[in-house]
């Protein structure tokens, strides 16, 4: 009796016994949850600040610009040839033409997100009888930023503290730069520099109209960068201090540097008391300060994002290309 109850207690017990599952309903997923596809686009945060001339203060200056965030951002600056003025005309009818004509074809489909594109039909449509310099850049999803340039607009790319990608100014000869012009004589988009850089996630975007590169160091708008809060005080501090450098008369300045290294000075009796050119260049000075960022967006909504929190190990837009420039 004593081995029959000690196997009965040790067999399993009937079915009839077994407590049923309670039936819980499925969780529903988040909306956001992480085993959804998403894809990394590139967009750029962009600051801007203009000081006019100090003696075009009253009329705003002969630069102009615009910039636009929408997609993954564009900005363009064009800077009137002051020449102009000396046969009555206004040199910043032209500049400001041009570049409402280039805002308002963002959008057009033969565009398509080309700036060479988008110069030809803005000039195309630009009424004014003057000329400019001009710089156009996108910014495409995939990070690669697009360029088209006429004349001695500047623009650099900085990563981890160092200049890795300048444009090249385009000149007939000293202080003579290329420009889009109403005259048969001028250029043309098709006399443009056309040129690409692939950005990551981080870098820091400078460009300006001649104002600002004649006036102030490439160490100097690293410094700058590294120490502003954001894009908008980045190219406000940029554009003061470029201003305070234009006016120094004991500035030696990348433009006097430079016109020194061209064969210009002062006449040699001057010399031979030891002066030589020296000072900043007054000028308007435009500058445009963008950053790239990187975002997620969720494919299956259509079109909700999520901000990357980034650091060194998220993924780059792309670096082919300037991993390439650096070496």
């Amino acid at each position: 009796m004593a081995a029959a109850s000690t196997a009965s207690r040790l067999s399993p017990p009937s079915r009839s016994h077994v407590r049923p599952r309670s039936l819980r309903p499925p969780l529903r997923r988040s909306r956001f949850s992480p085993v959804r596809a998403a894809k990394l686009e590139a967009v750029l945060s962009i600051g801007s600040h203009l000081i006019p001339h100090p003696r075009k203060a009253a009329s705003g200056g002969e630069d102009a610009f615009f910039a636009n965030s929408d997609d993954s951002g564009v900005f363009a600056i064009a800077d009137g040839v002051s020449g102009w003025a000396q046969k009555d005309v206004n040199p910043a009818l032209f500049s400001r033409e041009l570049m409402r004509n280039s805002s308002s074809f963002l959008k057009d489909e033969e565009v398509n997100g080309d700036p060479q594109i988008l110069l030809m039909k803005a000039h195309a449509a630009t009424s004014s009888i003057r000329s400019a310099t001009v710089i156009i850049a996108v910014l495409e999803k995939t990070g690669t930023l697009k360029i088209a340039s006429v004349g001695d607009c500047g623009l650099k790319v900085i990563r981890k503290g160092q200049v890795m990608f300048s444009i090249c100014p385009q000149e007939h000869y000293f202080d003579c730069p290329y420009q889009i012009s109403s005259e048969a004589a001028g250029q043309t988009y098709q006399d443009a520099l056309v040129c690409s850089v692939n950005l990551m996630d981080g870098d820091m975007i400078v460009s300006g109209s001649d104002g600002l590169f004649d006036n102030i160091f490439d160490q100097e708008i690293i410094s700058i960068i590294s120490e502003s809060s954001g894009v908008n005080e980045a190219a406000k501090a940029l554009a003061e201090l470029a201003r305070k450098h234009s006016v120094d008369v004991t500035f030696d300045s990348p433009y006097s540097m430079e016109a020194r290294s061209r064969n210009f000075d002062v006449p040699w009796w001057k010399k031979l008391l030891g002066a030589k050119l020296i000072g900043g260049k007054m000028d308007d000075i435009t500058v445009v300060v963008a950053q790239v960022k990187t975002v997620a967006v969720l494919e299956d909504e259509g079109g909700d994002i999520e901000e990357q929190k980034g650091n060194e190990q998220s993924i780059a837009v792309a670096v082919a290309s300037a991993e390439q420039n650096e070496e």
